[in-house]
């Protein structure tokens, strides 16, 4: 995978540029001080991940990400670590606070890669087929898939595609999560943040950031937060 940093801070830039040495799947291509120059190469060739960091001068991160018409993935690295749910909501793959560990790091670059790997695939031909009363047919990779929707951990929503987790596959299917939250029922699935679907029966905890399926965490977004405790929780809840 092909990458570059954009981060304001030089001391940053080189532990950032470490840790991407010591990945054999990643290859830096520029390290870069400011947004404007980023943008700059980023017209001019081809990246698959971005590491961007938030408060920059001239333009933030989230601004600038903001800005990109056709964005690589993208990781966030900042020190700090309340924009995490804003940058969810822009649908970055993960979100580093530094200083950055290098155990977090690598799990949030193998979590790219699985990604990049996913989008790789021939999709044109992939889509949900039919949606039944307890099931959905996918065709993806010149196949069909039955999935149950009780083997349906989360949804997740990527450029224009959709990755649906079961407990123990990911089926990544051409079609945005917007349709396919309107055609899975309601009464089980809930959309918690511009880009994920849960499976509400699924859920293990919650709280005002995140839900935990398993192991797990899925960014509950501000604006789908009222909407998902009211529908799905309230009446749970056992009172006192």
């Amino acid at each position: 995978m092909t990458c570059i940093v954009v981060d304001d801070e030089p001391l940053a830039r080189q532990g950032m540029e470490m840790h991407i040495a010591s990945v054999s799947f990643l290859q830096l291509l520029g390290s870069f001080s400011n947004a404007l120059a980023a943008s700059d190469f980023l017209r001019k060739e081809k990246v698959d991940l971005l590491f961007l960091d938030i408060n920059m001068p001239e333009m933030s991160g989230l601004d600038f990400l903001k800005s990109l018409r056709d964005a690589p993935l993208v990781i966030f690295t900042t020190a700090y670590p309340q924009y995490a749910l804003e940058s969810y909501e822009l649908e970055a793959i993960d979100y580093l606070v530094k200083p950055i560990r290098i155990e977090r790091f690598l799990k949030a670059v193998n979590k790219a890669e699985n990604h990049w790997k996913l989008l790789q695939q021939d999709s044109n031909n992939n889509q949900v087929e039919k949606i039944e009363d307890d099931f959905v047919f996918i065709k993806a990779d010149r196949k069909y898939f039955k999935i149950y929707f009780k083997e349906i951990l989360y949804i997740e929503g990527l450029k224009d595609y959709v990755i649906i987790y079961t407990d123990d596959n990911k089926i990544i299917t051409s079609m945005n999560i917007k349709t396919i939250a309107g055609q899975l029922p309601a009464s089980i699935f809930a959309r918690v943040s511009k880009s994920y679907i849960v499976n509400t029966l699924r859920i293990s905890s919650f709280d005002n950031e995140l839900i935990y399926i398993g192991n797990n965490e899925i960014p509950l977004g501000q604006s789908f937060k009222d909407e998902f405790i009211k529908r799905y929780i309230d009446k749970k809840i056992v009172k006192r």
